[in-house]
């Protein structure tokens, strides 16, 4: 069963990159006692998401600090230095926290993997938006397999 609004996001570690390289970060610095936009997607250079997800999240991240959103975590099954090399190639710093849930744990606690093995890539996180404050989740976009409209920028600028 997937999260769904009014459920509290679970606590456990993620990975970022810090200016001593890849670094721990929980859930609760993540999204406790703040207002968070939290995108996720399959991965990191895939042509949707460095084409139109991730640089939309960049190009108005100042209208959501705007409507009053404290950060924007961009997510994925990837590790910590494709992220990172990831945020650098989309001009992401200072906007959009590239964060790895490298194992799939968060993905998968809050139910929103898919298998992605016929394309090689293994269990992935599905494509999707919420809005979380102080930890609990207040609205939550799911595409639909091989969609990309509720969960993208404009769609959660929207929705605030």
């Amino acid at each position: 069963m997937s999260i769904k609004v009014g459920d509290r996001i679970p606590s456990v570690t993620l990975m970022h990159m810090t200016d001593k390289g890849p670094g721990p970060i929980t859930t609760d610095e993540l999204f406790g006692k703040k207002k968070v936009v939290l995108f996720a997607l399959p991965g990191a250079f895939t042509p949707t998401c460095s084409a139109r997800h991730l640089p939309g999240f960049v190009e108005h991240a100042g209208d959501f600090k705007t409507k009053g959103v404290d950060a924007i975590v961009c997510l994925s099954v990837n590790d910590a230095f494709v992220m990172n090399a990831w945020g650098k190639d989309q001009n992401a710093a200072g906007k959009v926290e590239m964060v790895a849930d490298g194992n799939g744990e968060l993905t998968k606690k809050i139910g929103l993997e898919m298998d992605a093995s016929k394309f090689g890539m293994g269990v992935r996180s599905q494509r999707y938006a919420a809005v979380i404050e102080d930890m609990v989740v207040k609205k939550l976009e799911v595409e639909e397999p091989g969609a990309f409209k509720v969960s993208s920028a404009d769609h959660m600028l929207g929705v605030l």
